[in-house]
């Protein structure tokens, strides 16, 4: 297995956005579905030589959209790179509408209805989908961004492997320290255990690090904008440093109480607002995050490398412009994963077929943005060594590489956390 394990951390990104949404309540109301394809006529390759139907289930409209509906422009991109493997795909994008019962009926019918061969999934409501997909042996392909049936479930596979559980890794107490951190804030939703995981493993890793956390707090309203008692809490406990493990626009919100509060941050660390993802927060963001680091699981198109000229390349196809958001790598992924799938699974594929080749996968390679020569094994069900993270800062109106942290990995430690709650 490879040491390398970009995708890991990558549930920082959008476990607020995922797993909060569930809990906000939301009304049921109708999902939608539409149709989508690439082909060799839109990227001028040859004639392709399988075209096949998936289904695609994401959060296009309700509270996770702002987090999962770009994904949509990822999965056209990556028709485009399918066109020049020799595959046509077409897809059906399925609403979830940001409800659980509608995430059901949507894969209901992508199944029953539309008989799509495969399901692609950026979601953060896909478990109220996983039993009935799982037990129709239809394969799932796509980002475990909301719980652990992604690890259990035999026909479900994540493009960026297992996820942090109760594991506690050195890479975020390493790159805090870079940063020149001394004592840490880190801030989570109540009743979302996923982002009171993430905040958790967060300090255990500063501690690691010799960084004293300062102020841990697990307990935000989901999706609060009040921020007061904690920017206040904060300041008082003389905290230069900060992490949350919320959706964007929390974190910007906290980040400008601090501000305003005289707060002096040697060390912002987000893992949501990479890209495209910023500009979406508003105009008032960018400046809100001057010289905050940023951290993906992918390659960051700043470094202008042959991966990402290429993703940058097939978005530009797909009609996309701007700075990729953390969804439009996702799909792109997911689509190139799809790819390889195929390749594998005979000249006529099938469901079956999909699921077998999909089982004998163990070096996605991410299209190159995992970086130079590194691959994992997607049925691995549990990580057993550290991870990697690529780590930008804001400066400007830029996303700026950070020097040493093109990855930066860390290693897995004995240490575990204990469930949120």
């Amino acid at each position: 297995m490879n040491p390398y394990s970009p995708g890991r951390r990558k549930r920082y990104g959008a476990v607020a956005i995922g797993i909060t949404a569930v809990l906000l309540g939301v009304a049921a109301c109708g999902g939608s579905s539409k149709a989508g394809s690439g082909g060799a006529n839109a990227s001028g390759g040859a004639s392709a030589k399988t075209t096949i139907t998936v289904g695609v289930l994401a959060d296009v409209t309700g509270a996770a959209a702002s987090g999962n509906k770009s994904s949509i422009d990822g999965f056209k991109a990556g028709t485009y790179y399918a066109s020049r493997e020799g595959y046509t795909i077409k897809y059906i994008v399925a609403d979830t509408a940001t409800n659980p019962a509608t995430t059901l009926s949507m894969a209901q019918k992508l199944v029953t209805q539309d008989h799509v061969m495969a399901v692609l999934a950026h979601s953060g409501l896909f478990f109220a989908a996983a039993p009935y997909l799982t037990a129709h042996n239809v394969p799932v392909i796509g980002f475990a961004e909301d719980g652990r049936e992604w690890f259990s479930s035999p026909n479900m596979f994540s493009i960026t492997g297992p996820s942090l559980n109760d594991e506690v890794t050195t890479t975020l107490g390493q790159v805090a320290k870079k940063v020149g951190v001394t004592s840490l804030g880190v801030l989570a939703y109540a009743g979302a255990p996923g982002s009171q995981a993430a905040a958790n493993e967060a300090a255990a890793s500063a501690r690691v690090a010799g960084i004293k956390v300062g102020y841990q707090n697990v307990q935000l309203p989901i999706g609060t904008t009040d921020v007061g008692p904690p920017t206040l809490a904060m300041k008082a406990a003389g905290i230069d440093g900060f992490l949350a493990a919320v959706d964007a626009n929390t974190a910007f919100v906290l980040l400008k109480s601090l501000q305003a509060q005289g707060v002096k941050l040697k060390g912002v660390l987000l893992p949501t607002g990479y890209g495209g993802d910023l500009v979406q927060a508003g105009p008032g963001a960018s400046q809100i995050a001057q010289g905050a680091y940023f951290s993906l699981g992918y390659e960051p198109v700043e470094m202008q490398t042959a991966a990402t000229k290429q993703f940058e390349s097939d978005l530009k196809a797909a009609g996309v412009t701007g700075e990729p958001t953390f969804a439009q790598y996702d799909g792109y992924l997911t689509m190139g994963l799809l790819v390889r799938t195929l390749k594998a699974a005979g000249s006529s594929p099938t469901s079956a077929s999909l699921l077998t080749a999909l089982r004998g996968i163990h070096d996605w390679d991410g299209l190159g943005l995992f970086g130079p020569g590194k691959t994992y094994d997607i049925n691995q069900k549990k990580i057993t060594t550290g991870e990697c993270l690529f780590v930008t800062r804001y400066e400007g109106n830029a996303f700026k590489p950070v020097q040493g942290a093109l990855p930066i990995c860390g290693t897995l430690t004995d240490q575990k956390i204990k469930p949120a709650g």
